[in-house]
């Protein structure tokens, strides 16, 4: 059953632990690919808030299949134009979807006109009866140089609240999540949110879906002692103390489109043969 969302937009309530969805897609910029926590073993050398959710989502789902199409230093319509049609192929059950944060903070874009693009890609994601979930950006007012898009910031959360009623989308709200006010939340870079921060997230998407789970707060998980179907020894290692200045180039640079690919492109199991859904073990403590 239906139950009236958060920011207009209905969600899905589970029964007994139980989720409808059996398919979902991810879409974004550096956000959603999981910029700021890294994980060898993962598909791209990065995690992040969608793989986690994908991850709680998979439990008690042999079917359950996962696409993560989201790609860093997209601005919005670049992440609609490249995005928006592969995700409808793939026909997820269930979408999520941010972008318009690198227009806002590097372009100085108009969160008005931003929305009015926004509006007209919801409207197609939402005609496939899939559950959609659009992301409220998350209160900068505390962070220097950043803070000054504070106000623009908060007028494309109204507008997102507005988009997510008129469509029957679900609001995760990053603004709200005053937990990502802790220092421990972030990366160096003050730009993507840390392992812990990450995991504050996914809790909080899921929360927002109704959906029971097994993360526990400051408490991120580690992923299972087993390979994954597809070895990636060779996936980039995301390090601190060198992914604030690669971070900073490729968000104000062009980057070129043959070096732009999505960490997950094709919907499949989260988790390759020998690592069945929900075999976690162990918990990792947050970092400072």
């Amino acid at each position: 059953m239906n139950l009236p969302g958060g920011g207009g937009g209905t969600q899905e309530v589970s029964v007994d632990g139980v989720h409808p969805w059996s398919r979902y897609v991810a879409l974004g910029d550096s956000f959603t690919e999981g910029v700021g926590d890294p994980e060898p073993r993962s598909p791209g050398g990065l995690r992040g808030w969608a793989d986690r959710v994908a991850e709680e989502l998979s439990i008690g789902h042999e079917d359950f299949a996962y696409a993560n199409l989201a790609v860093r230093g997209l601005l919005l319509q670049q992440i609609l134009d490249q995005q928006v049609a592969p995700a409808m192929a793939l026909r997820p059950d269930l979408i999520t979807l941010n972008g318009g944060g690198n227009d806002l903070i590097f372009r100085r874009s108009d969160p008005d006109k931003l929305s009015v693009r926004l509006d007209a890609a919801v409207e197609l994601l939402a005609s496939t009866g899939a559950t959609v979930v659009l992301f409220a950006g998350p209160d900068w007012g505390a962070t220097p140089v950043l803070g000054r898009t504070r106000g623009k910031v908060a007028i494309f959360n109204e507008n997102l609240r507005i988009i997510a009623a008129r469509h029957d989308a679900v609001i995760a709200d990053l603004w709200a999540l005053r937990e990502l006010t802790h220092p421990l939340m972030w990366d160096p870079d003050r730009l993507h949110f840390s392992p812990l921060g990450q995991h504050t997230i996914a809790a909080m998407v899921l929360d927002t879906l109704n959906v029971p789970h097994t993360l526990e707060p400051m408490m991120p998980k580690e992923l299972p002692e087993r390979r994954w179907r597809e070895a990636r020894a060779d996936d980039i290692l995301w390090a601190r103390e060198h992914l604030f200045p690669w971070v900073l180039q490729r968000l104000k640079q062009r980057i070129a489109e043959e070096e732009r690919h999505a960490k997950r492109p094709d919907a499949t199991p989260v988790f390759g043969p020998g690592m069945p859904p929900g075999s976690f073990v162990g918990i990792r403590p947050s970092k400072s």
